[in-house]
């Protein structure tokens, strides 16, 4: 994959330094916008790095839109994610599998909102019973989705939203 380098002419979505969410990584930032030839075509690609995870993506600006990928959410939004942590837990009373299922699909969305509603819905206060393992790691990766762009949208370090959202899941 040779790569060329030229800028574009069209107006891009996002830009360089931009940080983004990626459904079904989370937030990212675009370091690059690179031209590629791949397998005979010439290809406009938005290089975005997930320093968490040593991962970087390759997105066609092309298809940026359909991959639903996304600017930060507004603080507006974010206030609406956080209000849903203060809500009342909703547990269907369907099989686990089917809800890991539904909680997966919420998490892997993008949506703040959505996001929120997993963590809300499988955050254990103390007193309660244990999670099991499979339902620790999905309240886990939603949790991490929501404090990383918390912390992006809100100018915080990751510790700091980290704190922030469990005294509202404590409060709550």
């Amino acid at each position: 994959m040779a790569k060329a380098k030229k800028s574009s002419s069209k107006k891009l979505p996002f830009s360089v330094n931009d940080f983004v969410v990626y459904p079904t990584h989370g937030v990212g930032k675009i370091t690059d916008i690179e031209q590629q030839n791949i397998a005979g075509m010439d290809l406009e690609l938005f290089v975005i790095e997930f320093d968490k995870e040593k991962m970087t993506v390759r997105v066609p600006v092309a298809k940026a839109p359909t991959t639903g990928m996304r600017r930060l959410s507004s603080p507006d939004k974010m206030k609406s994610a956080l209000t849903t942590l203060k809500g009342r837990a909703r547990v269907k009373r369907t099989m686990w599998s089917r809800r890991a299922q539904e909680y997966e699909a919420k998490i892997n969305s993008g949506d703040p909102v959505s996001i929120a509603e997993v963590v809300r819905d499988l955050h254990r206060a103390a007193g309660q019973p244990e999670q099991s393992y499979s339902e620790r790691q999905i309240y886990e990766a939603a949790l991490d989705r929501l404090v990383r762009e918390l912390a992006a949208v809100e100018g915080l370090d990751e510790d700091q939203a980290t704190d922030r959202l469990e005294k509202m899941l404590a409060a709550a």
